[in-house]
């Protein structure tokens, strides 16, 4: 169990987390508060079950706030597993197949 992670990541705006006594899979408390480029309308959601005991989430023009207790850890790794590096999408022989097509047709 981890006391305080506190972390940092820009995806179009700031994005400032923190979690309180934490496992790997669950939270007792989670905060985020965000800085956006792009502006929304105001709303307020209130959440409880499926992962979380209550969630509130709060957002107004470019700036979001978002407080869970009681609920599954955020993974913060998502985006290194969802988006390979470009090195990891190449096949074995080492170029693209539109690499290898442009190089027939010339």
């Amino acid at each position: 169990m981890n006391l305080i992670t506190l972390k940092h990541r820009y995806d179009f705006g700031h994005d400032w987390y923190i979690q309180l006594l934490h496992t790997k899979r669950w939270a007792l408390f989670q905060g985020s508060v965000s800085w956006n480029d792009y502006a929304a309308w105001p709303y307020i959601q209130i959440k409880s079950g499926n992962g979380s005991v209550l969630n509130l989430m709060f957002w107004a023009y470019r700036f979001g706030l978002d407080v869970g207790i009681i609920e599954r850890t955020w993974n913060w790794d998502y985006m290194e597993d969802i988006n390979p590096s470009p090195e990891d999408c190449m096949p074995p022989w080492g170029h693209s197949d539109m690499e290898a097509l442009s190089k027939v047709k010339e």
